[in-house]
């Protein structure tokens, strides 16, 4: 297979898996909705840097690693689930907060850099990320792979998910969207982080049955 065919195909198994609904997904969209288009955007961004980020680690032999120190996944799947649930937890405190979107410095709630370390923290914050890439890297990639593959796959895959998140970013920060969200507010936010919260409990809870086996 060439080169070209080894990138496109691991291209659309992750593009596939990043359209898949999440905690990112949750988050992107709720960013968008009640801040601005510049603070999903900039999500995204932190997307697709923690995506990134995990391809280097897939890539540089991050499945072996867990695969051999069985307790380091374990390790990071509750820190993972229990960042999870503290984000959803803040979520669903702050969804009776009254919120103004009149204009654009009143829907300023956080700064654009802390937009992207948030969006960056949530997306590494599940090891099944990491996982799901090394597992895609392991099917569709050839032994010996290409140098351009190694070389191009980080900023590739930093593109998928950044794009997708941005056309989250861009589909809730709509005024139609904003007023939708301001009229059901305290629902939605509490839909949220209920979602956010049950799966960071998943993930406590798939390695707490695994330690009792």
């Amino acid at each position: 297979m060439t080169a070209f065919g080894i990138l496109l195909g691991i291209a659309v198994a992750i593009a596939i898996g990043a359209m898949s609904p999440g905690p990112s997904f949750v988050l992107v969209s709720r960013i968008s909705l009640s801040n601005t288009r510049l603070h999903g955007l900039a999500a995204a961004i932190g997307m697709g840097l923690g995506g990134a980020l995990f391809a280097v680690l897939a890539l540089a032999g991050l499945i072996a690693l867990l695969e051999r120190v069985e307790w380091l996944y374990l390790v990071l799947k509750v820190a993972g689930g229990l960042y999870l649930v503290y984000l959803g937890v803040m979520i669903w405190r702050g969804a009776a907060a009254p919120l103004s979107v009149g204009s654009a410095e009143g829907r300023s709630m956080r700064s654009l850099p802390g937009s992207l370390a948030l969006g960056f923290v949530t997306q590494i914050s599940n090891p099944k990320t990491a996982v799901v890439y090394a597992s895609i890297f392991a099917a569709l990639m050839p032994q010996n792979p290409p140098l351009m593959v190694v070389l191009a796959l980080p900023p590739a895959i930093f593109l998928i998910e950044a794009g997708w998140y941005a056309i989250v970013a861009i589909a809730f920060s709509v005024p139609r969207s904003q007023r939708a969200y301001l009229n059901a507010k305290l629902w939605v936010d509490r839909l949220a982080g209920a979602v956010i919260g049950a799966l960071g409990l998943r993930l406590i809870g798939e390695s707490l049955t695994h330690l009792r086996r």
